[in-house]
């Protein structure tokens, strides 16, 4: 038998005088010598070391054999083994020599193996039967059962709960098969294993490996496994995936009933059995809700039932039909209604029914419990329900109606966390019905919602005047995608943007208000305009892969859209523009002709594999500039040729602001009844004063930094900027050290003073610095956190020549022009 063992043990018998007079199978096994080799030799042969005083006698006399004794194997080499030297007695007490055991010594102590039996995680050893070997205490508890109850009996004779699939719409592989599949394979795996125990009335979610236990032949001889109980975290994250789901799919079309079965759907059956909606009828019709105050005490509540979703297919609502339903006074719903508060009711309270759902925790704990909650309502009982939480469904201040999530047939009872995630989804629910009826009632909704998305008041900047008009196609909802945006940028300048979203509707509402999110994104990271119209491509083809239409929604509105980007730069008059299929803009001198803008537009976005051009031209003082979209030009009696040239006609006239001058331009050409909405975005240019901004050369040479902080500190000294000169002082030294440190000649300080004090350092390299913390006693690192600390703002910006490192302090006052 020792031949089957992974670590065979030796016996060896020795006289009294140390001679071996009697060898084992597991001696041959483990020292490689048989009966023939070792019989009658003196048992110190077997030794590699000199034999210690005393041996064999005094090794392994306690209940942990101690010592390692070094043994020669027949092949030479040396095999490190534990003795356990045992007496023998004759009649009358006679010694007869000793019985020494021999393993290979495991470099395992004993400590080892009560860590493992001690452990909190469930631990296990199977054979390849799966019958129980060994298993520690915590194992034990989780299974209800000692070490002794279930040593050498199957897994699946003990518990045959754990082969089906407890939850099967979670397509859970039974875990005695997945015990069984390790032993055939010998392959490992991980699963999470979702039970109930007998007797408990709440699921466990436990973290599981399983592993092939090999010999030294490498055979599979034994299974293993660790479990760790994932219960508070595992219900957490079910219940995150459920508010996940309720975000995709509660609110997905603007109706009341539609949205209101989407509500009573999206629960069941993860976290109920049956969802009921009950909604006022001025909400169904689209009318303002019943204000608080309305209801007199002890007056019925009549509702209309908007949707009730079951786990018992046969009790769904029809859909698009709603019945009436009456709650009497002082009922929970009644309540719910009139104070504004959840309820929640129980079948049974703790103790009576088992424990609470998903496991005890805090989530059980009465003092996490909201005032007045839960109420043990025994007559739920009769009607098959486990618990029920009444929510009342509010948005905006006003009373919608009411849901109730009912558990059936089922032990789990509702907890704390649970009220949590039930006024979360109605939260989310009340919303989309709201905005359903205020959409019902009002078409002109989706005209304020493009409205909210186009900028509320363009920004005051000193590069530029700016003046706005945007009017929609047609009447009511036919809203289109035409946007606009004005966005600051470093170094005193301004972004000028213009767009146009395939399409009407909200949807090409949501598709314009995603592109200017995204283009004011790309804009704070300082790129040019060609680029920032080529990661606008990018991203606009991204978009259209995620958004593929399904069912009676519209495709994305983002593909074949048109930008027109552009940026000027007050300090240089520098006008810097790109197109994604865009109509190009208007450039009127200050002695009113028209400045023709030689450039290429690019490919609309969402093509992708074209590159876009960017084209500069450098602007007198006073130019005005006219960004539009295709509907100011582009109607059914005109095509864009014609339209172009009336538009230019009618900005040459005089006006006296530029708000008068985009009246005139929006009266002139936009006839009374429009099929398309229409977009203007007119700018002055102003030129920043050369006082306004020093430059210096620097020298790639450390010796620079004193002269620079001195040419910084001379000028804000002399612009009147005395309170801003020590934290200029101390950025002009850490950007212009680290540009040369870190970058590439030519090397170049600017100030300008703007409604800020701007300060840039400029060099070849296109290497951007990182702000960083550094470590204690780090020597450098400091400098980007503490500009970043002492500055309104900092950042980078690439040209084709290197890059820019730039901040700004807030100055009391603006600069004087």
């Amino acid at each position: 038998m020792a031949g089957k063992q992974d670590a065979p043990t030796a016996a060896v018998v020795v006289d009294p005088d140390g001679t071996v007079s009697g060898w084992s199978e597991g001696g041959r096994l483990l020292l490689g010598w048989t009966a023939e080799d070792a019989v009658g030799r003196p048992v110190t042969d077997l030794l590699a070391a000199p034999a210690p005083p005393g041996f064999p006698e005094g090794y392994g006399t306690g209940p942990d054999p101690t010592g390692c004794v070094p043994l020669r194997h027949r092949d030479g080499s040396t095999v490190e083994c534990v003795l356990a030297a045992h007496p023998l007695f004759g009649p009358e007490g006679r010694a007869l020599g000793h019985v020494v055991t021999i393993q290979r010594w495991a470099r395992r102590p004993v400590i080892a193996d009560r860590a493992f039996e001690q452990s909190p995680f469930a631990l296990g050893v199977y054979d390849p039967e799966l019958r129980f070997l060994w298993i520690n205490a915590s194992s034990g508890r989780v299974i209800a059962h000692s070490e002794e109850q279930v040593l050498g009996k199957k897994y699946r004779d003990l518990f045959p709960e754990f082969d089906r699939e407890l939850f099967p719409e979670r397509d859970d592989k039974p875990y005695t098969d997945a015990l069984a599949e390790v032993a055939r394979t010998g392959e490992a795996t991980r699963l999470m294993t979702v039970f109930r125990p007998l007797g408990s009335n709440y699921a466990n979610a436990w973290a599981t490996s399983i592993w092939p236990v090999r010999d030294a032949e490498g055979r599979v001889r034994a299974v293993a496994n660790w479990g760790f109980d994932m219960s508070a975290e595992y219900w957490a994250r079910q219940r995150l995936l459920i508010l996940t789901e309720a975000s995709g799919g509660i609110g997905r079309t603007l109706d009341v009933v539609g949205t209101a079965q989407e509500l009573a759907g999206t629960p069941v059956p993860a976290f109920a059995d049956l969802v009921t909606v009950d909604l006022f009828d001025e909400v169904l019709r689209g009318e303002e809700p019943p204000p608080a105050p309305a209801f007199t005490p002890g007056e019925r509540i009549t509702l209309s039932r908007a949707a009730e979703h079951s786990a018992k297919k046969d009790t769904d609502q029809s859909p698009g039909r709603t019945t009436p339903v009456s709650h009497a006074p002082g009922s929970v719903t009644a309540r719910c209604i009139t104070t504004g508060a959840s309820t929640v009711e129980l079948a049974a309270a703790p103790g009576q029914g088992g424990e609470w759902a998903f496991g005890p925790g805090l989530a059980a704990d009465p003092a996490h419990w909201p005032p007045g909650n839960p109420l043990i309502d025994e007559s739920l009982a009769a009607h098959g329900l486990t618990g029920r939480i009444t929510v009342p469904l509010r948005a905006r201040g006003a009373r919608l109606g009411v849901v109730a999530f009912s558990r059936l047939d089922r032990p789990e009872a509702f907890t704390a966390d649970d009220l949590i995630l039930a006024e979360e989804l109605s939260a989310k629910a009340a919303v989309a019905i709201d905005n359903a009826r205020r959409y019902s009632r009002e078409r002109t909704t989706a005209l304020t919602l493009q409205r909210s998305l186009l900028p509320q008041g363009l920004p005051h900047h000193e590069a530029v005047e700016v003046a706005s008009r945007y009017l929609p196609g047609g009447t009511g909802a036919e809203v289109g995608g035409d946007w606009f945006d004005v966005i600051p940028l470093s170094g005193a300048r301004v972004a000028l943007v213009v767009g146009d979203v395939v399409g009407h509707g909200l949807h090409a509402s949501a598709s314009m208000g995603r592109l200017r999110t995204a283009v004011r994104t790309l804009a704070d990271v300082d790129l040019p305009p060609d680029e920032l119209l080529t990661h606008l491509d990018d991203l606009v083809l991204h978009l259209s892969g995620d958004l593929q239409p399904a069912g009676h929604f519209q495709s994305s509105g983002e593909s074949g859209a048109t930008c027109l980007y552009t940026v000027y730069d007050p300090v240089s008059r520098r006008f810097t523009l790109a197109s994604a299929g865009h109509p190009l803009p208007l450039i009127i001198s200050p002695d009113g002709t028209s400045a023709p803008v030689h450039a290429q537009p690019g490919p609309p976005l969402g093509i992708g594999g074209l590159p876009f051009e960017a084209t500069e031209l450098e602007l007198p003082e006073g130019t005005l500039l006219a960004l539009h979209t295709d509907g100011l030009v582009q109607s059914r009696e005109r095509d864009v040729d014609t339209g172009i040239a009336e538009l230019r006609q009618v900005l040459t006239h005089s006006a006296t602001s530029l708000e008068a001058l985009c009246d005139t331009v929006m009266g002139a050409m936009l006839p009374d009844r429009r099929t398309d909405d229409a977009a203007l975005l007119l700018a002055r240019t102003h030129a920043m004063a050369r006082h306004h901004v020093a430059d210096w050369d620097v020298e790639p040479d450390h010796a620079q930094v004193p002269r620079a902080r001195k040419f910084a500190v001379d000028q804000v000294d002399a612009w009147g900027l005395e309170e801003a000169a020590f934290v200029t002082e101390l950025v002009v030294s850490e950007l212009v050290t680290n540009a040369i440190r870190y970058g590439e000649p030519p090397i170049r300080l600017r100030l300008i003073r703007d409604t800020s004090l701007i300060c840039e350092v400029s060099d070849a390299s296109n290497t951007a610095p990182h702000l960083r913390r550094a470590r204690a006693f780090d020597e450098g690192g400091r400098g980007l956190l503490l500009v970043a600390q002492l500055t309104q703002g900092w950042g980078t910006r690439h040209s084709a020549i290197g890059k820019t490192i730039w901040c700004a302090q807030p100055l009391p006052h603006p600069a004087p022009h």
